[in-house]
């Protein structure tokens, strides 16, 4: 047995390192480790529960807009606030143009351009793979990079700005939409379908989306230029559908709210859906985090370091539904909401690289024509926010889906102040450690099988089963 470790990992929001046990040329053991400390939950107690608006936020760079509607959500709730209908609308354009321009950034930024790596000089694929996708010289990026900065242009008109915006607010969003701003909603909408159907499909959103089946799939991308069909064929290649198999459990708290969710909330296990997701079942190990023992209740715990714990390994906690480790992502919203495609791709061969991968691309073709939907359905002569209201002393939760998965935000009010506040980020729930049943977390257990031969801490397959989750290491904001 040989332990290695892999990292810091490049193309990571924040750090991360994976120590790994080889036997006989594959993984036999992993362990995640999040070594940034941040401490957002402590920079937020004491403060006015408002302030919430402003820091959380800044938790990260690349998914603020999540951040900023999870603290709005719990802040709401604690109101007992309805927000304005318009309000709700504009705030799903805005995350759904973010969680969008998280995946074309995964896709052509953090994953494509390892497949252009010399280790794939033998494949047939290769020289096309270097052309089309390698990092800071492939083809690719200078499509993808200045459609992915169009797209944002909507923080522009709806937020006023990207990142950290205080738009979103319990009652709504801060700005009124007028008709010639809608018109410009409407063009940049436009223009992203365009990139959509002629770089990354090849075809029309909804030629693809009514792909039904693994076998449908593989007829759908004969031929084709698009990088998602590259991206198929190489997949097919190198098996990506067997390597990094997942656990087996999916979960979505539900996203993009009017009118119910666009893509609903669950728990999916063996790839049937087992029922309401049991809210009041997530908790939190530490057993094998740098921190002091607290109540497993993310409603009633604090987030205090210990970092000379013993058996520690991680700066990140371990959330678990019902005492089981869940993986989050697009894989499990679209299986979860039942997908066609998606539903089948898991049914037939589970969570996995390959899988992972096709869901965000699905779900980017989804939020394009979401987006579309809600620019027109906003009622510009009807308000977008409501006031905000005084907040009693109580506790309260705000859930949301980030790009990489469910986020949530757990907020204790007493005497107008924050009593204490609670992040779960999906990073969390993908990266998370061993519990104190020694149960590891997704992460670890994909990694368990995978080969590594002779390359050792440079084997490319540890890189595509990493990066097949996309981490965002400074969301772990304990």
């Amino acid at each position: 047995m040989t332990r290695i470790t892999v990292g810091p990992f490049n193309r990571v929001e924040g750090d991360l390192e994976v120590r790994l046990d080889i036997a006989d040329g594959r993984v036999a053991r992993a362990e995640v480790t999040a070594p940034l400390y941040r401490g957002f939950e402590q920079i937020l107690e004491g403060r006015p529960p408002l302030d919430a608006l402003v820091i959380a936020p800044r938790i990260c760079g690349i998914c603020s807009v999540s951040q900023s509607i999870a603290a709005a959500s719990a802040l709401r709730a604690a109101m007992a606030l309805e927000a304005a209908p318009n309000g709700l609308l504009a705030t799903n354009i805005a995350h759904a143009a973010e969680n969008a321009a998280d995946h074309l950034t995964h896709f052509y930024v953090f994953f494509m351009p390892d497949f252009a790596r010399e280790a794939y000089a033998a494949q047939a694929w290769h020289a096309a793979a270097v052309e089309r996708f390698k990092a800071t010289h492939g083809s690719a990026a200078r499509e993808a990079l200045p459609a992915r900065a169009r797209l944002l242009e909507i923080m522009g008109v709806i937020a006023g700005k990207w990142p950290h915006s205080l738009a979103f607010q319990p009652g709504g969003t801060t700005r009124a939409i007028e008709l010639g701003e809608r018109i410009r909603l409407t063009a940049i909408a436009a223009a992203f379908r365009g990139f959509l159907e002629r770089v990354v499909f090849a075809d029309t959103l909804e030629n693809v989306l009514a792909i039904s089946s693994p076998s449908e799939l593989d007829r759908w991308r004969a031929g084709r230029s698009g990088d998602f069909a590259h991206f198929l064929r190489i997949a097919d290649a190198l098996a990506l559908a067997d390597l990094g198999k997942g656990i087996g459990r999916l979960m979505s708290f539900g996203a993009y709210h009017h009118e119910g969710t666009y893509f609903s909330a669950g728990v999916l296990s063996s790839s049937a859906l087992v029922g309401a997701l049991p809210l009041d079942q997530i908790t939190e190990d530490v057993s094998h985090a740098w921190m002091r023992d607290t109540s497993p209740d993310p409603a009633e715990s604090s987030s205090v370091p210990d970092a000379d714990r013993p058996d520690a390994y991680s700066w990140c906690k371990a959330p678990r539904l019902a005492g089981q480790p869940v993986e989050v992502g697009a894989l499990a919203r679209q299986a979860v909401d039942r997908q066609t495609l998606i539903a089948a791709l898991v049914a037939e061969s589970g969570s996995n690289v390959r899988n992972r991968v096709v869901a965000r691309l699905i779900e980017t073709a989804r939020l394009a024509i979401a987006i579309e939907t809600w620019i027109k359905a906003l009622r510009l002569n009807e308000p977008f926010c409501v006031s905000a209201r005084e907040i009693p002393d109580g506790c309260c939760t705000g859930l949301v889906e980030a790009a990489r998965g469910s986020l949530g935000h757990w907020l204790a009010v007493r005497d107008g102040q924050i009593a204490r506040y609670q992040i779960i980020a999906p990073t969390s729930w993908n990266f998370s450690p061993r519990d104190a049943d020694g149960v590891a977390g997704p992460l670890e257990q994909a990694l368990v099988g995978t080969e590594v031969g002779a390359a050792g801490a440079r084997a490319v397959t540890i890189q595509h089963v990493v990066r097949s989750f996309d981490p965002c290491m400074v969301c772990t904001a304990h």
